[in-house]
């Protein structure tokens, strides 16, 4: 199936359904959905990175914190964590992400999209989808502030980072 086929469910400013839509025509239009994000950590702590094909519907070529996606009609964001981490780091039997947070991402040109930040154990060998991923590395958490500032990331997977930093922090 094309990815802009896939059936989304379309929530409201409270994350409530309120209809379903191809993804494609979500993306067009504007239309607030669900996405789930999982930071993805090695057993020596270091963070899954990854930079995103040219031809990635959203944010082509940009790098990004964590692995994740949409949420499918009908799935719940725990199933679409699960299901996402494993397709992307390319790897089956990974423990059930641990939720932390949501919040809604809206960066003001008409994407939207409740945001599941959860976070994952990976001890396996990782083997990523060559059509999600061009490029990835586990780096630890100084090497990866380092480079925030040089490379370019994905804007709500950046906005998820600054949320997961602060809530770590307390805030």
């Amino acid at each position: 199936m094309n990815p802009s086929d896939e059936i989304l469910d379309i929530v409201d400013e409270n994350d409530r359904v309120v209809a379903q839509s191809p993804r494609g025509e979500a993306y067009a239009r504007g239309l607030r959905h669900r996405c789930a994000f999982i930071l993805a950590r090695d057993a020596d702590g270091r963070v899954f990175v990854h930079r995103r094909t040219a031809t990635k519907l959203v944010y082509p070529a940009l790098y990004d914190v964590f692995v994740g996606g949409v949420v499918g009609a009908g799935e719940s964001y725990a199933e679409a964590a699960l299901r996402e981490a494993e397709e992307e780091l390319g790897v089956s039997g990974l423990p059930e992400p641990e939720y932390l947070f949501k919040f809604l991402y809206d960066d003001g040109a008409g994407r939207t999209w409740w945001s599941a930040v959860y976070e994952v154990r990976c001890d396996l060998p990782v083997s990523p989808q060559a059509e999600e991923v061009q490029w990835h590395g586990f780096l630890s958490e100084e090497e990866l502030e380092r480079r925030l500032t040089e490379w370019e990331w994905t804007p709500d997977g950046l906005a998820a980072y600054e949320r997961l930093k602060a809530f770590r922090a307390g805030g």
